[in-house]
């Protein structure tokens, strides 16, 4: 029998019993988006995301420039989740043989204007050599009260999702299947290449909803997340994600073979947000996609019958 390796319980369970507890200033470690410590006015969020050439990317999918937008996009996105606003950031990279100076003064060019554009200037990081290009940014964020946390769901909630979800999965379908170029698939491969951080409604999102997260990994994947920190049962209706679907997600989606709403589920690195909140205290830029009950897990619920959420995007580019 092959032995197989740690999941993502097991290994957050064995960090969580052999790290230190919470230091004094710590409100909360790992487990959440991003850590919390206590500031003299508010909290601070602290996160780290990385973007790793064979794992999130291809070198042939993705410019300087496009590495430079969604490496810090991914990690500000986290910040988005606990309703901060970013304040500054840390890169350690990585550089493979294959990796110019020109390659280099473009990604730098590039992520200086991002940084910009957030309002996360770069402020250090480190650099090594190895074989593949990663690229692992440390963001630090600023919140006025207090930090969104994937806790707090409360049964009578509604599910909101905020922004996109499947955009990405089309536009990495198109690149894996050689049809980058076909015209109608040109914004999925735009949103795989250079997705957005929700920054302006993660921040209006505090102190309206009960729990947060950003979708980096599919709904099918960090929906259960979400029910499994808040001890509830979570709910998406399928229903409500079919009037979601615009008329060209869902030709793209046939035009790769794939099924539009499997799509929306499954797929990974769009930053959407997925919340929860009274119904009547509902954001207008969020969308409610199903509920929150007494229980446990996360189900699709469909012709009446829930149906278990499991698996869900997994990274891999090799």
């Amino acid at each position: 029998m092959t032995k197989r390796g740690l999941d993502e319980a097991g290994a957050l369970a064995i960090l969580r019993s052999e790290l230190p507890d919470l230091a004094r200033g710590v409100r909360l470690g790992i487990g959440d988006d991003a850590a919390v410590l206590r500031a003299t006015q508010g909290e601070q969020v602290w996160t780290i995301d990385a973007c790793m050439e064979g794992a999130h990317f291809l070198r042939t999918w993705l410019s300087a420039e496009d590495l430079a937008h969604k490496s810090l996009h991914a990690a500000v996105s986290d910040v988005a989740a606990m309703g901060a606003k970013p304040t500054a950031a840390l890169v350690q990279l990585t550089l493979a043989p294959w990796l110019t100076a020109a390659f280099l003064r473009r990604f730098a060019r590039e992520q200086a204007t991002v940084a910009r554009e957030l309002g996360c200037p770069i402020v250090g990081g480190n650099l090594t050599a190895g074989e593949r290009l990663e690229i692992v940014t440390t963001a630090l964020g600023q919140v006025p009260g207090r930090a969104l946390l994937r806790r707090g769901a409360r049964a009578g909630d509604e599910l909101w999702l905020v922004g996109a979800v499947g955009q990405a999965r089309l536009g990495l379908l198109a690149l894996e299947a050689g049809l980058a170029q076909k015209r109608p698939l040109a914004p999925y491969v735009s949103a795989f290449r250079r997705p957005k951080a929700l920054l302006t409604e993660g921040r209006r999102l505090a102190g309206v909803a009960h729990a947060c997260l950003d979708v980096s990994d599919g709904l099918r994947r960090d929906a259960p997340r979400l029910a499994g920190q808040s001890s509830v049962r979570v709910v998406i209706e399928r229903a409500r994600l079919e009037r979601l679907l615009a008329p060209p997600f869902a030709s793209a989606a046939r035009t790769l073979g794939v099924d539009p709403v499997q799509t929306m589920l499954e797929g990974g690195e769009d930053y959407a947000l997925l919340a929860t909140g009274p119904q009547g205290k509902r954001p207008r830029f969020a969308r409610a996609i199903g509920r929150i009950e007494a229980g446990e897990g996360a189900w699709l619920e469909t012709n009446e019958s829930l149906l278990p959420l499991t698996g869900g995007f997994q990274h891999h580019a090799d």
